[in-house]
């Protein structure tokens, strides 16, 4: 029987184990993560980076207080960061907290750093209005300083803390070079790429035509987008350096895209040959995917003409990657016209790891063409699939040493352009790149934390129309069914627990 003291006895006991844990918890920081990507579990790259670090580090957080409880957990996922940091780092990573809106002087302090105020909305007594906050950091190392200005909400914290700790504390930074000298794009119209490749290498420029050889202080060579005819001379060049363990990479254009025009053709600079003696073919054919990107067009609706999107298979969206370091995390990569790649061995020294594919529904279109933006595509022309887009190679490319190579077949998806022509770009098209390099140089560090981080989930474009329409409504419908049926359960267990109650003799 239930005694008024055995009841008695039982809450203290719940309360005392409550306590404890409490106590404990206070005193031992413990967290689970059960998201997709383990954001919220430190990656060996950022354990690997405190375990070298020599000296203090410094975190400077400049975070305001009294945010919409939106805002305000990114100020907490921030703690809870630096607060692992510093436990890994065994106390090399010390951090404070200071909110900028208390004072004037703070304030002052937080912009003359560099952390720049952001304007959010907050919603007080039916009105909205406008606050000022500031969500950043300064990270210090010596006399060396680096700056997160603003700590921006579902971003991948320890990709920002964690590359901005490895820039300070990396005093020589290894070299890698893009090559010039035959129309290849110039380093400022791939701004997001050589800032990515800043953190960790020194960016040089390199004139193939101009060099009498590449200096073998360079880690990787890169040659992206080139548009005019490479010599034979020159292509010795790039043999010379495979010959002796250098890295290379390409994102070689096999055909060019006038959308003006609407005309498509092939485009030769004599990498194609070169790399046909190793057996490795870029065609110089356009690719084409279902799965694919919009181009806007210009249609008459009524008496008006509206600029609408149009699915343009000539640029896919690529979603299938190899379980490899350079396309650990990517989602989606779009590649603007791009040719396939094949890869007949001549012999067993060259090992082919393919990167990314096209969709299972894809083609392949021989250049010359038109570009008809209108076209009605079906079936028919999807008679492809899984071609290959990207590739790694490793073996003995030239002569007797071991050297790696990344082929891409398509040199302009990580090109933004100058001036009013300039576009953002997918940062996955970037961190395929700078992973790229990462892996080329031997230097693997942050590429798991650079695309640390959900960004795209798209629909399967294969789905029917029925089952979108189905998975829309699930997704609405389920949330609140499921919350009907606890409340239907909880309603049932409480009644119970009422009439048990209701019959229980409590004795003194």
């Amino acid at each position: 029987m239930l005694t008024r003291r055995k009841l008695q006895i039982s809450v203290a006991v719940v309360f005392g184990i409550l306590l404890l844990v409490n106590l404990i918890g206070d005193k031992l920081y413990l967290r689970l993560d059960f998201t997709a990507d383990q954001r919220y579990s430190l990656s060996d790259a950022t354990i690997n980076i405190l375990s070298n670090l020599d000296d203090a580090v410094t975190v400077t957080a400049y975070f305001s207080e009294d945010l919409p409880p939106d805002i305000a957990r990114v100020r907490q996922e921030f703690r809870d960061l630096l607060t692992e940091y510093a436990s890994r780092s065994g106390g090399l990573v010390v951090y404070e907290f200071i909110n900028p809106n208390e004072n004037q002087q703070e304030e002052m302090n937080a912009q003359q750093n560099g952390i720049r105020p952001v304007m959010i909305n907050v919603r007080e007594k039916d009105q909205v209005k406008q606050q000022k906050a500031y969500l950043g950091a300064v990270i210090k190392l010596a006399d060396r300083t680096e700056v997160i200005p603003v700590v921006q909400p579902g971003t991948a914290m320890e990709y920002e803390l964690s590359t901005s700790i490895k820039k300070i504390a990396v005093v020589n930074k290894p070299k890698v070079a893009i090559l010039q000298g035959h129309g290849q794009p110039k380093l400022s119209e791939m701004q997001q790429l050589v800032q990515s490749l800043e953190i960790l290498y020194q960016v040089d420029t390199l004139n193939l035509v101009t060099e009498a050889e590449i200096p073998f202080e360079y880690r990787t060579v890169a040659m992206i987008a080139p548009k005019d005819s490479i010599s034979e001379i020159n292509l010795a060049k790039l043999d010379k350096f495979l010959s002796t363990g250098g890295r290379l990479l390409l994102a070689i254009n096999a055909v060019s895209a006038d959308l003006q025009t609407g005309q498509g053709s092939k485009l030769s600079t004599g990498v194609s040959e070169w790399l046909s003696k190793r057996g490795i073919q870029i065609e110089e054919k356009f690719l084409i995917d279902l799965n694919c990107s919009n181009v806007m067009v210009e249609q008459q609706q009524g008496m008006f003409r509206m600029r609408t999107p149009v699915k343009f298979p000539y640029i896919p969206i690529i979603n299938t990657f190899a379980d490899h370091p350079i396309t650990s995390g990517l989602e989606a990569v779009v590649f603007p016209f791009a040719s396939p790649i094949s890869f007949v061995p001549k012999d067993t020294s060259i090992f082919m790891t393919s990167l990314a594919q096209t969709s299972e529904k894809a083609g392949i279109k021989e250049a010359p063409l038109f570009f008809d933006v209108s076209k009605n595509w079906t079936q028919t022309d999807f008679d492809s699939r899984d071609i290959t887009i990207g590739a790694a190679f490793e073996g003995r490319l030239v002569g007797d040493n071991e050297s790696k190579m990344v082929l891409f077949g398509d040199g302009d998806f990580v090109v933004n352009g100058e001036g009013r022509e300039a576009q953002q770009l997918s940062a996955d098209n970037i961190s395929m790149m700078v992973n790229a390099i990462d892996w080329l140089s031997d230097d693997t560090g942050l590429i798991e934390l650079r695309t640390k981080g959900i960004t795209s989930r798209p629909i399967d474009p294969n789905l029917e129309e029925g089952t979108k329409t189905l998975l829309k409504y699930l997704n609405f419908l389920l949330p609140i069914i499921l919350i009907i049926i606890y409340g239907i359960f909880r309603f049932q267990v409480r009644r119970n627990l009422r009439n048990k109650l209701a019959n229980i003799d409590y004795a003194e």
